[in-house]
């Protein structure tokens, strides 16, 4: 994860209405990750992260932002896409675990035939495909990453407050037990 030196390393905006979650945003713990489908580092992060929402799913609000690294990630953007259209027809999350479950196979051939089996209207697929219809909304999470001090993905906050976890996912965990633990 890279974090912007000269940023406050603040969530902005806050969690909303456009962010795909797991859990109530009533829960006292928001987690964000800006996450990119192609990367490596992202893939070994997926396995963490599904663990941390069995052991700690009741007191978190997760979401999950866009963060493609089109440079270095050729297909990362259009399986945002795929994940954005898919979110529309209430299968956002279902998409999300097969993106990163087939990282290297992310081409749109591939993400149309992810889109089949997940039963997804294949018309409404094709068309909002072809017109890139949430291409601005991928765009507008990586604008907040970037304004929230992110380069690289992926990267995690709790509650507002960037977790470094260059050194291990470990200090996501950590952060969020404390959390729990405080509330007595």
């Amino acid at each position: 994860m890279a974090i912007h030196p000269s940023s406050s390393h603040t969530l902005v905006p806050a969690l909303g209405q456009w962010d795909h979650v797991i859990g109530s945003p009533a829960h006292r713990i928001h987690v964000v990750q800006y996450g990119d489908f192609e990367c490596p580092s992202c893939a070994q992060a997926y396995p963490s992260v599904k663990i941390l929402l069995k052991n700690f799913g009741e007191h978190l609000c997760f979401a999950f932002r866009h963060f493609p690294l089109i440079e270095a990630h050729p297909h990362a953007e259009l399986a945002a896409e795929a994940a954005e259209t898919a979110g529309a027809q209430g299968k956002f999350w279902p998409m999300h675990d097969w993106l990163f479950e087939n990282r290297d196979h992310l081409k749109a051939k591939s993400l149309r035939q992810y889109a089949a089996a997940l039963d997804l209207d294949m018309l409404r697929y094709d068309a909002e495909m072809a017109d890139h219809f949430y291409l601005q909304r991928i765009r507008e999470n990586i604008a907040s990453g970037r304004a929230s001090g992110v380069q690289g993905s992926p990267a995690f906050f709790i509650n507002g407050s960037i977790i470094d976890v260059s050194f291990g996912i470990h200090h996501l965990f950590e952060a969020i037990t404390a959390r729990i633990q405080h509330r007595g």
